[in-house]
């Protein structure tokens, strides 16, 4: 069984790097393009798209075993 679930974390580390990267970009286009925005609710907005881009290059140097933790050797 620990063949199965060595390819169930490979795939699982694929997505989260493919996706990760896909949000990150995503995160990072909209809080350009809100940046000369004005008010409380768009500083808000701003802060949530940063945390979204901040916790997206988590997901990404996670599945690349960058982060200190255990996990699936590559």
């Amino acid at each position: 069984m620990a063949g199965i679930s060595a390819t169930v974390a490979h795939v699982e580390r694929i997505f989260a790097l493919v996706l990760g990267i896909v949000v990150f970009f995503v995160a990072a286009i909209a809080l350009k393009n809100d940046w000369n925005s004005k008010g409380l609710e768009n500083h808000v907005f701003k802060l949530m798209l940063a945390l979204l881009a901040l916790g997206a290059f988590l997901a990404i140097l996670a599945s690349m075993n960058v982060l200190a933790g255990k996990g699936v050797e590559i």
